[in-house]
């Protein structure tokens, strides 16, 4: 297998996640690859030019960052990271998902500020993606006090940690998640003590 993705995809980050915690460095090799371009061979491998993707053994290849971590946590039949089906599994796929709500308007916010020039900035989705990562940064400043972001490792912790552990969020302008967060700065700084997180966080 072949894991594919840039290295400051907070997506591909997630993949990486569980790909270490799973220890399958040697069974699936990542390769490192850079988006976008006219005629970027990638486009020859995922058509949609969105990372990750995955390289099965015979050939197939799957695209979407929680589809890959699924197939990751659940090859060895094992899985770890994700929940039980039902509703005992509702609790983290809640968490999970409001951290990949923020993780989308995130990288929305950003893309205004790497692919389009100044002049050109929407005011409008600025704005509405700052309020929106505000008002979910106070949620989880609460939520990182349940047991289930306490805990062992799980993809709720994933997902929350490769939108705040690092520098993904850091040149933001006006997203001031520190001041008043202190639960939320506290787990943020235990989370990356994880060698995982650690080892693919963004240079």
């Amino acid at each position: 297998m072949k894991l594919i993705s840039s290295l400051k995809s907070p997506y591909g980050r997630m993949a990486r996640v569980v790909r270490l915690e799973k220890g399958l460095q040697n069974t699936a090799k990542y390769e490192v690859i850079k988006t976008r371009g006219k005629k970027n061979p990638y486009y020859n491998i995922n058509p949609s030019g969105r990372v990750p993707s995955l390289i099965l053994e015979d050939g197939t290849v799957l695209e979407d960052s929680s589809l890959i971590c699924w197939y990751l946590d659940h090859i060895d039949g094992l899985p770890t990271l994700h929940p039980l089906d039902g509703r005992l599994g509702l609790e983290q796929r809640r968490i999970e998902a409001i951290a990949r709500s923020m993780l989308d308007g995130i990288s929305l916010w950003l893309r205004e500020y790497l692919y389009r020039s100044p002049e050109i900035h929407s005011k409008a989705i600025i704005h509405h993606e700052r309020e929106r990562a505000l008002r979910l940064a106070t949620v989880f400043e609460k939520e990182v006090q349940s047991e289930l972001l306490t805990g062992p490792i799980n993809m709720a912790q994933i997902t929350l940690a490769c939108i705040f552990h690092g520098k993904l969020i850091d040149n933001l302008p006006g997203f001031s998640w520190k001041e008043e967060r202190p639960h939320l700065c506290y787990w943020v700084e235990r989370i990356g003590q994880n060698s995982s997180v650690n080892e693919t966080a963004p240079s």
